[in-house]
């Protein structure tokens, strides 16, 4: 295991990246969607290589940023509030690599600038049906006590991803007599699972439209063993290809100047009470409702929300884009991926989400 500190494109006051940068050959994504249907090869094996996006996509992102960087701001602000009150001492963030590396720098930042706390950050690679890379759960606690971790994510979707957490952390809990919390803390909480959120709205989080340009310049994880040995921590490529056209750390300066400008304003909105079993119920109903609806047998196939349907979009196989409402300025970034990728786009008002992408099967 390499001892050298990985941050990406961010600086080591923001995050150490615990992650081994690897080259992993191209997958396309065709195929690469047929090997996990045909269950031939687990998601985490392959990657498709990323490009740069349009220059119209980039329009729309700097667009998604000016709409939406306020509402951000604020629940990072106030998830960074609840975090504080949650733990004494030092803070130990543990972003889950990549969606929650740009939140969990912002994080850092905030609870250090405006909570004076001590606060640690690190990135880790956790996989759906793989768990948690527990080397690197291992090295940190080398460093920090348990007591101190708080896992950070941006969003849920379905809440798979904290299902997993909370079931491979409980399980490294009792075999290695720790007693980390499993619990997830995300900005947005759409299926009602996360520990602590600050929001349960479905907007536009800026971050969840771009790739490697705002998280660091690093791919999604992999956990492949052609790659990554026992004591390795997962693995990554990393872009520095892309280094001309990062946003990293551009994004995180923008989030912390609006959190002054909130802070500098006089008050704040109070956050709303988050009903979890409502939101669990809801997404247990849509996701029978919508296998049943567009007769899809996998619920992995169904992503609700902007920013898993967006995922899908730059990533996956899509079959169908479903919107709440057309004129909705929040998706039209997904108007314009469904259009370059000749994707069927419908509209369907008793959507609970305002976006939802439903993957091909191609089985």
């Amino acid at each position: 295991m390499s001892t050298a500190i990985f941050t990406g494109s961010y600086s080591a006051d923001d995050v150490h990246i615990l992650l081994k940068v690897i080259d992993v050959p191209d997958t396309s994504v065709q195929e690469k969607e047929r090997r996990i249907q045909q269950e031939r090869r687990h998601y985490s094996e392959m990657l498709s290589h990323e490009s740069l996006p349009s220059a119209q996509y980039m329009q729309l992102f700097h667009q998604a940023m000016l709409d939406n960087k306020t509402q951000m701001a604020r629940d990072c602000f106030c998830l960074a509030q609840k975090i504080s009150e949650r733990r004494t001492g030092e803070i130990v963030l543990i972003s889950l690599a990549r969606a929650g590396t740009p939140v969990g720098v912002v994080l850092k930042h905030t609870l250090s600038n405006y909570f004076q706390r001590e606060v640690s950050h690190y990135s880790i690679s956790i996989i759906r049906d793989r768990g948690i890379d527990e080397n690197a759960l291992n090295y940190i606690l080398a460093r920090h006590a348990d007591s101190s971790i708080v896992f950070v994510d941006g969003w849920t979707g379905k809440g798979v991803i904290a299902r997993e957490l909370k079931q491979s952390v409980e399980d490294f809990n009792q075999r290695h007599q720790c007693h980390i919390d499993s619990g997830l803390y995300v900005l947005v909480d759409l299926a009602g699972v996360a520990a602590v959120a600050a929001s349960a709205e479905d907007y536009l989080i800026p971050s969840s439209i771009l790739n490697a340009t705002l998280s660091g310049l690093i791919s999604r994880s992999v956990l492949n063993a052609d790659y990554i040995d026992a004591q390795d921590f997962h693995g990554c490529v990393y872009y520095q290809q892309f280094a001309e056209a990062d946003l990293s750390q551009w994004f995180v300066a923008e989030l912390l100047g609006c959190i002054e400008q909130l802070r500098l304003g006089v008050g704040h909105d109070e956050q709303a009470e988050i009903d979890c079993i409502a939101l669990q119920q809801q997404s247990k109903a849509f996701i029978a409702r919508i296998k049943q609806q567009y007769k899809v047998s996998d619920e992995n196939r169904i992503k609700p929300g902007i920013g898993e349907a967006t995922r899908v979009l730059l990533r996956r196989v899509p079959d169908l884009v479903l919107l709440r409402d057309k004129d909705d300025a929040a998706v039209v970034h997904l108007s314009i991926l469904a259009k370059e990728k000749q994707v069927t786009v419908l509209y369907q008002a008793d959507l609970p989400y305002r976006a939802v992408s439903l993957i091909k099967d191609v089985s």
